[in-house]
């Protein structure tokens, strides 16, 4: 299964095609557009979220709301098209010169693309914009669909926003704090802080980041593989994830923190139940071992970089004269660490999804529904 997304930020609409969907797959457009809505929601959003209401309409593929085999295509309508229509037409009478950029900002991919492609700055960041996102959590909203068909659950939460870190807790009520949550926290500490972290971001001109942390429940052990650098989970979900805008750092379990201990307070001791089978005693490893899924919880969590469009422009260098001005202001968010949380539960619900049809390989959802069953009855009676 694979997907490919075009459009631009200010183009007409964005377009998505995912190919190698079994047959028979009950998809949901009302769970895709309330994806859409989490994504377009969340403290800190600029401007451009007050004109887009995302929803999407599909083009092929879907018959009844039944997959049917073929590719399925889905577009999402840019309404901030009318105030571009002229700039950004695709014929000859397109406006090349009112917005044309001359001073590339920092930490875009401006400059680069622009000398990479020997075009105007423009071309580049209409692409490499975050709203290309959009698209991609249309896409993995298909893929949650057909996850939760199996009983697998994908979760997201914010760890930290700006250096304010909140607090995790075990209880019944926690993951549902967490979506009723603002900030995706179910800390209401951290959550006031975050605001006072924000507003501080707003008067300076400043932006945010933070970390996320994405955990996937119910899935069996043996997706990925350890024979191949290419066929590693984690380094398929580590892919997917950094090519997320704005995303810097991912790591698995532990993270980061695995440097500083010793082995044996790293490793996931193993253990034997006749009703469970096979499982680990903790999950540092954070549900992949050897690049494999091992049964317990996938975990990994993402550093998100401040979003590098500042209302207080760092200085750059104007690309004809070459003296050192500001850099442009485009529209922006101050903070989409909440945003970008819908953004990874999506990427990586495709990538689990991808890996379970490699897996069990099916032309229809009764085949891979059939694979799924008797790939678990196995694993029940080692």
């Amino acid at each position: 299964m694979r997907f490919l997304t075009a459009g631009e930020s200010h183009g007409p609409q964005l377009l998505g095609i995912i190919e190698g969907l079994p047959a028979g797959l009950t998809i949901s457009r009302k769970i895709i557009d309330e994806a859409l809505r989490k994504r377009q929601k969340g403290p800190g959003r600029g401007g451009r979220m007050q004109i887009e209401t995302d929803q999407v309409n599909f083009l092929s593929g879907l018959r009844g709301g039944l997959t049917t085999g073929a590719p399925l295509a889905m577009v999402i309508v840019n309404r901030d098209w009318a105030n571009w229509e002229k700039i950004m037409a695709w014929g000859e009478e397109a406006d090349l010169e009112s917005r044309k950029v001359l001073t590339p900002r920092p930490g875009h991919a401006d400059l680069t693309g622009s000398i990479k492609y020997r075009t105007e700055v423009r071309n580049i960041l209409e692409r490499a914009s975050a709203r290309e996102t959009a698209i991609r959590v249309a896409i993995g909203s298909v893929a949650v669909q057909l996850l939760n068909h199996l009983g697998i659950e994908v979760k997201g939460q914010v760890m930290s926003v700006g250096g304010i870190k909140a607090r995790t807790f075990e209880d019944k009520d926690y993951w549902q704090r967490v979506e009723n949550s603002e900030w995706a926290v179910a800390d209401p500490e951290a959550e006031r802080k975050m605001r006072q972290r924000l507003e501080e971001a707003r008067q300076k001109g400043e932006s945010l980041g933070g970390v996320i942390q994405i955990q996937v429940h119910n899935v069996p052990s043996g997706l990925g593989s350890h024979v191949q650098w290419d066929r590693k989970l984690d380094g398929k979900l580590a892919q997917a994830v950094i090519s997320v805008q704005a995303i810097k750092g991912v790591s698995f379990g532990l993270g980061f923190e695995a440097a500083d201990r010793m082995g044996s307070e790293v490793h996931d001791p193993i253990q034997y139940n006749k009703t469970t089978g096979y499982s680990h005693v903790s999950n540092n490893a954070g549900g992949i071992e050897g690049g494999m899924s091992n049964g317990e919880p996938l975990v990994l969590q993402a550093v998100m970089k401040p979003i590098p469009t500042l209302y207080s422009p760092l200085t750059t260098v104007h690309m004809e004269t070459k003296e050192v001005v500001q850099a442009s202001v485009e529209r922006s968010d101050i903070c989409a660490v909440p945003a970008a949380k819908v953004v990874l539960e999506h990427v990586v619900a495709w990538t689990i999804a991808v890996e379970i049809l490699d897996k069990f390989p099916a032309d229809t959802y009764f085949e891979l529904q059939k694979s799924w069953q008797d790939y678990r009855d196995y694993l029940k009676a080692l």
